[in-house]
This record gives structure tokens, C-alpha cells and sequence, in this order.
């Protein structure tokens, strides 16, 4: 009888103990950082609770009855929305077994992508979209529709106007892709074939991504003196958005070669005069002065590709050959001289980490000659350092300008881009401000792409937050050793699970498909 009154005792006890715990009513709450909300507004020391995959409080939680099931204490730390990256090329890495857990984008606080960048897209993005949502990816993603895909699939390689037949196509292929959730419509008017379009043949094809609220990412004409020039390609872009009554984005806005050095001011003025007639025009840029492509993009004539799919045999054809090498030692000046071009990815060996200039030398060769036994033996990815730091300061510092890495294999960019940002242009020359930064990292960048309930720490909007020091952040990633990982994000919260806790990368996939 004894035995059991006190085991009677001990039940009630713990029962009541149990009673005296109450339920947790969020699920993660950080506590005493300093909050930069992705908007204009400055940073304040608030708490940030979350339930489920959604922020559901934002306060002093000293001063309500919250319980939380995990707290983390942020005091000392800056808190931001997870950053948005509106021009990547990660659709194959998230499309694969094990590069979807995109670490390289997750590590640097970025915790949405968007993909199919430069007109560059998918056949079918619907697809793509459901693979991703049933196999599981490691940030958030989304798609645009590919101008330059489209183009090709309807016409081929050809250098000409499209039929009315291929236009309807062309149109249609548009439609299915925003109907399938593309956030819009991309292009790469640079790239062959889409450089054998017409201004009217974007438009038409913009508009049907304005029907759907979509907008046009532009990678333009000519970011220097290829063809059309900087300036007239920034208006083309101007003109596009007017006639199609769609929000222009110009994808890695820079002025490249010496040929447009300084030009920036006068970019600046002509978007800042669009804006103030009502247009809706923005651009994206990455922190870095090299940009990255491959040798024979940045070196051979357009003409080169058309009406063809292996271009290679008019690289030893005598009669055009002397074209080719007059238009390649144009090209190799305007980028600024073969010491600027490093070699980066090759299939010819013992040529990654050397500058053109360097191979050339070896081989006894002119850098023309080399650059084009280069292109026609598999050709080579390349870091172009051809941008001044003067225009990369003028355009970082506008309010319409957003962070990106058009993030590509064998370029740090596609490892460094955000932390870099925040190392180099924040804290060591002072560029911009952290808030500043950050707003032009989530908060602008989810309201132009129309990215819903992301980019900015208010209550209801899906829970992407970064923990942080800035001054603790590491873009290890170099020319040297491009795909080292950065370090420093303290905690990362992925629609409300824990993708990284102190530093440390975390079990499971957390990303989410977005649709526009």
C-alpha cells in the first residue's frame, strides 16, 4: 500500500511540473540581434519568432508570454532576410544528385536563385520546377524563360527574321512557361542566335511575359563596343520595357573594355531619365572587376556561328580565316590586351591559372594565333579582367542596382559573390553601407523578380533569416582556387528549418520551388 501511495506521489508531481511547462508557441526564436529588414528602413535590436515555416513575430519578446522550442541568441550579430540572387547559373547543379544541395549559393547566406539567366533556360520548365519540388534542393529556386533557348529550338542557328509562323511558336513557347511559373522572360542578345534578333522580336515576346506579370532580365547587345555600343544597348533595353509596358532588369550591369571606361555616368543618366518618365528599369551587378565567359564568346565575330552548328572548320578556312584573326586581335584589344584574359578551364592541358599573353609566348605563337588553336581545340572558360573600379563604384551605389553573382564554373563569383560584397565594398572601402547592401540583396530583388512573402523580415512572410558577423564572413574563393566555400554564417534559417547552426551545414533540403 505504501509503495504504491508513493508512486501515486511521484506521478503527481510530475504532472504537475508538466503542467507548470507551458507549450512552446514558436518554434525558433532569435533573440538580441540587430535586425536589417531588407527595406530603406534602418537596422533596430528586435526578436524575430518563427512557427512553422513563417516569421510570426516581431518584437521584444521579453515583453510577451512566447515560448520557443529552439532560441538563438543573436546579440552582437546582424539579422537579414536570406539574400536572392536574380542572375545565376546553378539549373544543372540543383538539377543534380548531389550538387542540389547548392552549398556554394547556401554558405553565402543566399537562400534563392534564380535560373535560366541570359536566355538560357529550359525546354520544359514545368518540369524542371517538379523535379526539383519531388527531389529535394538545397535553396530556393526559380526559372525564366530563355529568349535565347526559344530561339534556337524554333530557328536553329539562322541569321534572319523570323516567319509569322515561327513568331506564333516563339510566342507560344513564352506562354507555356509562364503559365508553368517562370518569374519572366530572359535574354542574351549578346550570345549567338539571339543576336541575329531584332529589337521587335523581343518586344513581341516581352509582351507575353507582361501579360503574365512577368518582367525582361536582359542580358544586352553590347556591353562595350561589339557591335551597337554600350550606350545604344542600354536604350534598346529602355525601349524594350516601354513597348512591351514590362519591367526591364539589365543583367550584370558593367561597363567592359577600355573603349567605355568612364561610361557609366552617362548609363546612369540615361536609366535615371527612363525612371523618371515612369519606366521601370533596374539592374543587377556582381562584385567583381573580371567577368567570365568563354574565349570564343569573348573573341570571335558573331557571324562566325550563324547557320551552323559546329563553327570550328571556318577556323582553318583560308578564305576566311583572315577575317576571323583581324576580328579576334580587335577583340583581344578591346578587353583590355591578351596579359587580361586568364584562362581558367581548359580541355588542352597545362593552361588553367595562365594568361593568354603567357600561353602565347610558350608557344611561340601570336596571341591571335593562340587564342584561335585555343577556340578550336575545345576552346577555354576564361576570367576577363576588364572592368575599372570607378564604374563598379557608381553603379554599386544606386538605389536600382541589386547584388548577383552570374555565378559560372571556374569564376569565384559563383562561391564569393555576396560575402565578397560585404568584405570589400561594406567594411574595407566603404561603398555602401550594410543596410544599404542588404536591401539591394533581398528586399529589391524579391520585389522586382515578384518573388511573394521573401526578401524581408515582416510578419507572415516565409522564414529565410541569416545570422551573422560581418566582419567574420570569408570569401575564400579566388582565380586561383575558385570553388572554395564561404564561411561565416553563424545560423541560417531555410523556410523555417535550420540549414546552418553555428557554422555548420545541417541534414536535409530545405528549398522550395517558386512560381511566379
Amino acid at each position: 500500500m505504501r509503495t504504491s501511495r508513493i508512486a501515486n506521489t511521484a506521478l503527481y508531481l510530475l504532472l504537475s511540473l508538466s503542467a507548470c511547462t507551458p507549450e512552446p508557441t514558436l518554434d525558433i526564436l532569435i533573440i538580441g540581434g540587430m535586425v536589417y529588414d531588407g527595406t530603406d528602413q534602418p537596422a533596430r535590436q528586435v526578436d524575430i519568432g518563427i512557427r512553422a515555416d513563417t516569421i510570426a513575430f516581431i518584437g521584444d519578446a521579453s515583453e510577451t508570454e512566447h515560448v520557443a522550442a529552439r532560441t538563438v541568441e543573436a546579440a552582437g550579430y546582424s539579422v537579414t532576410p536570406g539574400f536572392i540572387d536574380p542572375h545565376t547559373h546553378a539549373m544543372k547543379d540543383l538539377s543534380d544528385s548531389v550538387r542540389h544541395q547548392n552549398l556554394n549559393y547556401l554558405l553565402q547566406g543566399v537562400t534563392t536563385v534564380v535560373t535560366g539567366s541570359d536566355g538560357g533556360s529550359d525546354n520544359f520548365i514545368g518540369d524542371r520546377l517538379t523535379h526539383w519540388q519531388n527531389n529535394g534542393i538545397g535553396t530556393n529556386a526559380a526559372i525564366m524563360v530563355g529568349h535565347r533557348n526559344i530561339r534556337q529550338l524554333v530557328m536553329g542557328m539562322r541569321e534572319e527574321a523570323p516567319t509569322a509562323e515561327e513568331m506564333t511558336n516563339m510566342k507560344a513557347m513564352v506562354r507555356r512557361g509562364m503559365e508553368e511559373g517562370a518569374l519572366g522572360l530572359s535574354s542574351g542578345l549578346y550570345y549567338s542566335p539571339a543576336s541575329f534578333s531584332s529589337t521587335e522580336e523581343v518586344i513581341e515576346l516581352a509582351k507575353v511575359s507582361a501579360e503574365f506579370g512577368g518582367l525582361y532580365d536582359a542580358h544586352i547587345r553590347d556591353e562595350s563596343t561589339y557591335n551597337i555600343g554600350l550606350l545604344a544597348a542600354i536604350k534598346e533595353s529602355i525601349e524594350i520595357a516601354e513597348k512591351a509596358n514590362i519591367t526591364a532588369n539589365i543583367s550584370h550591369i558593367k561597363c567592359l573594355g577600355i573603349d567605355v571606361w568612364g561610361m557609366s555616368s552617362a548609363i546612369i543618366d540615361t536609366i535615371e531619365a527612363a525612371r523618371s518618365r515612369g519606366l521601370r528599369i533596374t539592374a543587377d551587378q556582381y562584385p567583381f572587376r573580371a567577368s567570365g565567359t568563354h574565349l570564343g564568346a569573348a573573341l570571335l565575330p558573331k557571324w562566325v556561328f550563324a547557320d551552323i552548328d559546329d563553327y570550328t572548320p571556318r577556323l582553318v578556312d583560308s578564305v576566311l580565316l583572315p577575317q576571323i584573326q583581324a576580328a579576334v586581335a580587335e577583340n583581344i584589344r578591346r578587353r583590355g590586351g591578351a596579359e587580361s584574359l586568364l584562362l581558367v578551364l581548359s580541355e588542352l592541358p597545362n593552361l588553367e591559372g595562365r594568361t593568354l599573353a603567357e600561353v602565347a609566348e610558350e608557344w611561340q605563337l601570336s596571341d591571335v594565333e593562340a587564342a584561335i588553336k585555343i577556340i578550336a581545340n575545345g576552346d577555354a572558360a576564361i576570367a576577363s579582367f576588364n572592368m575599372n573600379e570607378e564604374d563598379v563604384f557608381r553603379f554599386m551605389r544606386q538605389d536600382w542596382v541589386m547584388t548577383s553573382s552570374d555565378g559560372t564554373t571556374a569564376h569565384p563569383r559563383k562561391f564569393a559573390s555576396f560575402p565578397k560584397k560585404i568584405r570589400e565594398y561594406v567594411l574595407d572601402k566603404e561603398v555602401l553601407p550594410l543596410a544599404d547592401m542588404v536591401r539591394k540583396s533581398t528586399g529589391l530583388t524579391a520585389e522586382v523578380f515578384g518573388i511573394p512573402k521573401r526578401g524581408k523580415l515582416q510578419v507572415g512572410n516565409y522564414a529565410d533569416v541569416l545570422v551573422f558577423k560581418p566582419e567574420e564572413l570569408r570569401d575564400n574563393a579566388s582565380y586561383a582556387e575558385p570553388a572554395l566555400l564561404s564561411s561565416g554564417m553563424w545560423y541560417i534559417v531555410l523556410n523555417g528549418e535550420v540549414a546552418v547552426a553555428k557554422g555548420e551545414v545541417q541534414e536535409g533540403l530545405f528549398g522550395r520551388v517558386v512560381r511566379r
